[in-house]
């Protein structure tokens, strides 16, 4: 049996899990292909509330009693909500493998939806949307996914805006969970020293009920492109630049990591030497990838003296058209590097062992071996770099602007920047 296994229930419920020898935990949780883009607009919010409630009880245990289970064998507990996804998990020692899927299962399947629980919880969630509308480097990321989605889903935040949130209910959520938790559109995942037949048997039980359905079909995302500039009073000039990037499915999906950690990966990128370390422009430059099946985002923030944002600005720009002539094998063997060494190291715990095979799964439909991934960025050469640079700047970008960015250049600017 090799370490990673896959069994496909006949409801369509996918099982992955993969053997970690000499660990003495696991991680298990259940993966949903279900996240912020799939609400339509009178929606926006409702799957993040949905996994806030799903810790507040269900037909058979409140919401001290979801907690206490876990933590009474020192396990951990938690969900996250992106724009694809929904995922429950919960981390506890090998014993306690088959109590961990069964409280995971239920928070899934059985929540209560209690309305006094669902009251308590919208004021949770009104909080930390106010508190990311009080983080100007966690707010302008949403800015500029909005600019560059607009009127679409993949635009929408993933709390959801406050008016949207302050009225939800029960028929709500459950009709969410009716549209959207079926079995097909379901990963059970684990981790760590774990037994497959045995949580196969175990998920059997517990799943085997739910009717048979497939996975839905997205309305793809739609780039547009364009700026938003919101001026506030604040210490720092907060500055993003994004464009369209690849999918996890496109053939350059390998380029767009490698090409973005080079410019913007570490302290040793080019963005980070160029901006910070040479010219003292900012404190924090960094360049992100972010990946859909159909779409991706490359994304530069950085923060700077209000004085200081247009020089800021147009650097950027200049060092993200010089990377198509100048980048050089010691900056791709350097990206190289870190990529494979942080995908070594994030599989290192069962928690990392447990997302991966559960995302890789639900992505490419199987579940490729590190080895596999090093190989697919080795064979990226400075030729395939360069054209995918060359491909990226010459597409629209986004731009979000948040403080005093009164000297900001326009997106128009720095797109004739880029052209020029």
């Amino acid at each position: 049996m090799s370490e990673t296994n896959i069994t496909t229930l006949p409801n369509g419920l996918r099982i992955v899990t993969r053997l970690m020898p000499g660990l003495h935990s696991a991680t298990i949780g259940v993966w949903v292909n279900a996240g912020g883009r799939d609400e339509r607009a009178e929606q926006n919010g409702i799957a993040h509330f949905l996994e806030h409630m799903a810790f507040k009880g269900t037909a058979r245990r409140n919401a001290l009693q979801i907690a206490e289970a876990i933590e009474d064998v020192g396990g951990y507990i938690n969900a996250y909500t992106s724009r694809d996804t929904t995922a429950y998990y919960a981390r506890v020692l090998e014993a306690d493998t088959a109590l961990g899927l069964d409280v995971i299962s239920d928070i899934v399947l059985n929540p209560a939806f209690d309305q006094r629980e669902i009251e308590v919880e919208r004021g949770v969630i009104l909080q930390e949307i106010g508190q990311s509308l009080d983080t100007p480097d966690d707010i302008i990321f949403d800015w500029l996914q909005e600019v560059a989605y607009p009127d679409q889903a993949m635009g929408r935040t993933i709390l959801g805006p406050a008016e949207r949130v302050s009225h939800f209910g029960r028929t709500d959520l459950s009709g969410f969970v009716a549209e959207h938790y079926g079995a097909g559109q379901m990963i059970l995942a684990a981790a760590g020293a774990v037994d497959h037949d045995a949580i196969v048997r175990q998920a059997e039980q517990i799943f085997g009920h739910m009717p048979a359905t497939t996975r839905r079909v997205r309305d793809g995302a739609r780039w547009h492109g364009a700026e938003t500039r919101r001026l506030k009073d604040l210490e720092q000039a907060h500055f993003t630049l994004a464009f369209e990037g690849p999918g996890y499915l496109a053939p350059d999906y390998h380029a767009a990591q490698i090409w973005t950690t080079a410019m913007g990966g570490g302290m040793s990128s080019r963005l980070f030497q160029k901006i910070r370390e040479e010219r003292g422009l900012c404190y924090t430059i960094f360049a992100q990838s972010g990946f859909h099946d159909d779409t991706g985002m490359m994304t530069v923030y950085a923060g700077t003296a209000a004085e200081d944002i247009e020089e800021l600005a147009n650097l950027t720009v200049d060092e993200l058209k010089r990377s198509v002539e100048t980048l050089s094998d010691a900056e791709i063997a350097r990206a190289k590097a870190q990529l494979k060494a942080g995908t070594l190291m994030g599989l290192e715990s069962s928690s990392g062992q447990t997302e991966r095979i559960a995302r890789s799964l639900a992505i490419w439909g199987r579940v490729p071996e590190p080895a596999e991934t090093a190989a697919r960025l080795d064979a990226v050469t400075r030729d395939d770099l360069r054209n995918y640079a060359a491909s990226l700047i010459a597409r629209r970008p986004a731009m979000a602007l948040y403080g005093p960015v009164e000297r900001a250049p326009s997106l128009e600017t720095l797109i004739d920047r880029l052209a020029a």
